[in-house]
């Protein structure tokens, strides 16, 4: 899946955190919310 491919290179972002909540990948920024994602 290409968004998987992105949210690996987003976790590499400063101050980003990769979370699983019912079955969806979340990644959170709170130092940049333009980071912000979600797949599945």
């Amino acid at each position: 899946m290409k968004a998987r491919n992105s949210v690996r290179s987003l976790k590499q972002k400063p101050g980003s955190i990769v979370i699983r909540r019912r079955g969806r990948t979340f990644v959170i920024n709170k130092r940049d919310p333009h980071w912000n994602t979600r797949q599945g």
